[in-house]
């Protein structure tokens, strides 16, 4: 966040903050001048990136501050200066918006769906036609750097170990596929921090990637509902009411949803024993059925003007209810000798819940904050798993039926304070401390039916208890020297884990001490672009589902399994980027380095019962460069295009057992969005989504490919809205797989989810109270 100056006995600054009037966001890059009686131009600044500006006072007497900025009206306000030196506060001066520009072009006034900034890239979701329905996960396809993988895996510049953040914090919700259960509705913006400084967790090589919650912002009544309806079925009601005063800003939200998914797998696989080559056709036909129920509630409560409390409460719960067909056909040569089918049905329930707490303390020192951060989730699950199997080839005959139980819970409790500390009008030492002790306990047992009696399968029963405690802190100083702004930063974490099964088979502890460096350097020219380069020492912890060791039985032929024994990875990280900002053009180019240690990888091996077994592994090293642009460009009044290109080169190094990992390999994203907007508020939304191929030791991964696109319509003078939009347009989002090992070649085509229709209404109520109610301060929550 831009740090207000302080006033001292020697020196003196007129600053502020230029926001919008109506949607209170900052606005860079606005003129502020400084000027005499006579009109005469006394000194000028631009506001930055979060719309601050700051003069030097060096006068005494009457002179008028004017803002100016292209689309709104200027702003002028006559100051009385009676101490030439003395630091004076304009604190948000609100620009109002130039009703006569406006017509004469369309999409001035309104923000981007996209926003560049040097440390981070924000995507407003209200903004973009395409992130209005579904899931975040769906979400997430479309914010720039980003993409999901068939299994729901989140990659930041291709590279999957980044940290997923809510509301600023870690959170159950990012857990396995918990994104999935979110609403697209509930998310107010999603921020993207490919290096981030020490303030934050040190988790995640690739970065950060922090998903707001929507929040009132409005003052006195107001709210909306949102109806989505679906084919495959997708039917969501989310309606959310708000009140915000001088005191007390009040905000309440409810999701319900009811959703269907069609996924079909395909596998070719080839494998040789004795000299003997023996083949499968392998189909999976799956259908999902979801029901979710989502709340969100809170209040910030503003004490008095320097100090806040905030608490809210988020329950998310589901339940699911899956079926799977798998058909698995073996052959000799080109003859098949035998045919399977098994049919899978499951119920699974979840109750997630979390409850937030913050203090926020201002001070009579301009800048100077105190915060209190203290979160506690608590959730479970409970899932069901039947599985029947009969031989349909050579003669039917009925195999034994297979069912699984799989129950876990989890508490996590976080404690956080931080404190902003100016030193003077440039510098700023800001440190803080947080601690979060997590406790996971999960119990899986697997059975088959023999005649009337249940057996356990392989020891599959057994109960895994999962304890983490991380305890760190961290001091970061800002400053600059004319247009060289740097960031220093220190974060030390400690760490400690404990596995514990109840057969005693996984136990397993660790805990060590580790040191994470941080330092940012920016240069800003007259013309307002910006140079800056950072560096990042960053640790990737293996998640819960790397480190669980009991697998789903519904593959015959496969198995994904965790492993307790992997290690940490960690990486030192460079980055160098540039960004001009322009009316027309936006262009952010950058360059990174990443070099890695004991970077984690999946390896697939056959076990002595001939099933194929995936399960995650250290090797030595990767080395990764690579380059990254991302362009806005306005070329017509009603036309706004956003293109970004990921190209990265790595090098993988290591040994598993016999396995040589040593790989050189080269990869390639990009997305290009359209979006066109029409007289009568009409608007349309294209996206291509290109995911170049990519290979390692073992797998090869084929490009990726696919279109969305949406139409929106404002109704009722903009108090109600229209959207159609389809995801994956043609069913072009296939994801092709070809695994290579010893003795065997096994060829996957995943598509987990069919083209989607969907039609959106969105009611608006607009609160008609005092807009210039002031904002209940947020601490640090987001």
């Amino acid at each position: 966040m831009a740090q207000p100056p302080v006033e001292t006995k020697n020196s003196g600054l007129i600053f502020g903050f230029a926001v919008d009037s109506l949607t209170k966001m900052p606005l860079p890059f606005v003129t502020v001048s400084i000027k005499d009686q006579s009109s005469k131009i006394l000194s000028n600044s631009l506001t930055d990136d979060k719309g601050y500006f700051e003069l030097a006072n060096s006068v005494q007497g009457d002179v008028v501050i004017q803002l100016s900025f292209v689309g709104y009206k200027t702003y002028s306000k006559s100051l009385r200066s009676t101490v030439s030196g003395k630091s004076i506060d304009l604190g948000k001066i609100r620009l109002q918006q130039d009703l006569i520009q406006l017509k004469e072009v369309s999409v001035t006034g309104q923000k981007a769906a996209v926003s560049l900034e040097l440390d981070k890239k924000v995507f407003e979701v209200g903004k973009d036609i395409l992130s209005q329905t579904g899931s975040v996960t769906e979400l997430l396809n479309g914010v720039p750097s980003v993409s999901v993988g068939p299994s729901g895996a989140v990659s930041l510049r291709g590279n999957s170990n980044v940290l997923i953040l809510i509301n600023g914090r870690r959170s159950g919700l990012t857990q396995a596929n918990a994104l999935e259960q979110i609403p697209a509705d509930q998310i107010e913006r999603v921020e993207v921090i490919t290096n981030p400084s020490s303030r934050y967790d040190a988790s995640g090589s690739a970065g950060i990637i922090n998903i707001v919650l929507k929040k009132n912002k409005k003052a006195g009544f107001n709210g909306q509902l949102r109806l989505v309806g679906g084919i495959p079925n997708d039917n969501r009601i989310s309606p959310s009411l708000n009140f915000k005063s001088d005191k007390v800003n009040l905000f309440a939200t409810l999701g319900i949803r009811f959703s269907d998914y069609v996924g079909l797998y395909k596998t070719r696989q080839v494998t040789e024993d004795n000299e003997v080559s023996t083949f499968l056709n392998q189909r999976q036909n799956e259908k999902r059925h979801d029901d979710g129920r989502l709340l969100y509630v809170g209040a910030d409560y503003l004490l008095n003007k320097k100090n806040t409390i905030t608490a809210a409460f988020l329950k998310n719960a589901t339940k699911d209810h899956d079926k799977t067909s798998l058909l698995y056909e073996y052959a000799n040569n080109t003859k098949t000798d035998s045919t399977l089918l098994r049919n899978g049905e499951s119920w699974e329930k979840r109750d997630y819940n979390q409850l937030e707490f913050n203090y926020t303390k201002l001070f009579s020192r301009p800048g100077k904050k105190y915060t209190v951060d203290m979160q506690y989730d608590f959730w479970n699950s409970d899932k069901d798993w039947n599985l029947t199997t009969k031989k349909l080839l050579p003669a039917e005959q009925p195999l034994a039926t297979i069912r699984t139980s799989s129950i876990g819970s989890s508490k996590d409790f976080l404690l956080q304070t931080d404190l902003i500390q100016p030193l003077d009008s440039n510098a700023v030492l800001e440190f803080g401390l947080k601690v979060e002790k997590r406790n996971v306990t999960s119990l899986f047992k697997a059975e088959q039916q023999t005649d009337d009696r249940w057996s356990i399968i392989d020891n599959i029963d057994n109960q895994l208890n999962y304890d983490e405690l991380i305890g760190s802190g961290y001091v970061q100083l800002k400053s600059k020297i004319g247009n060289l702004a740097y960031q220093l930063g220190m974060r030390t974490e400690y760490t400690m884990i404990e596995i514990e099964d109840r057969d005693h088979i996984y136990d397993r502890s660790r805990n060590y001490t580790r040191f994470f460096p941080t330092a940012h350097l920016t240069y800003q020219l007259s013309s307002g672009a910006t140079f800056q380069g950072n560096y990042s020492k960053r640790i990737n912890r293996p998640s819960l589902s790397l480190l669980y060791p009991f697998n789903e039985l519904t593959d015959f032929n496969s198995r994904y399994v965790g492993n307790p024994q992997l290690n940490p990875s960690y990486a030192d990280v460079f980055e160098f980027g540039f960004l001009k900002n322009g009316n027309v053009l936006t262009i952010n180019p950058s360059v990174y380095y990443q070099n890695n240690s004991g970077i984690i990888l999946d390896y697939t091996f056959r076990n002595q019962q001939g099933i194929f077994i995936t399960s995650p592994v250290n090797i030595d090293r990767e080395i990764r460069s690579g380059i990254e642009l991302s362009v806005l460009y306005n070329p017509l009044k009603f036309l706004q295009l956003n293109a970004e290109l990921n190209a990265y080169r790595f090098k993988q190094k290591g040994f598993y057992e016999e396995h040589n990992f040593d790989y050189l390999g080269d990869a390639l994203t990009s997305r290009l969005s359209a979006q066109l907007k029409l007289e009568h508020q009409l608007s349309f939304q294209f996206r291509y989504n290109f995911t170049g191929a990519q290979s390692n030791a073992q797998r090869h991964t084929a490009a990726i490919h696919y279109i969305d696109f949406g139409i929106s319509k404002n109704l009722l003078k903009n108090a109600s809205t229209v959207v159609f939009d389809v995801t994956n347009l043609f069913n072009l989002r296939d994801y092709k797989t070809t695994t290579t090992g010893n003795n065997y070649l096994q060829t996957q085509i995943n598509r987990p989810n069919a083209a989607r229709y969907r039609l959106t209404l969105l009611f608006k109520l607009n609160g008609k109270g005092n807009q210039a109610v002031r904002q209940a301060r947020r601490g640090n929550r987001e």
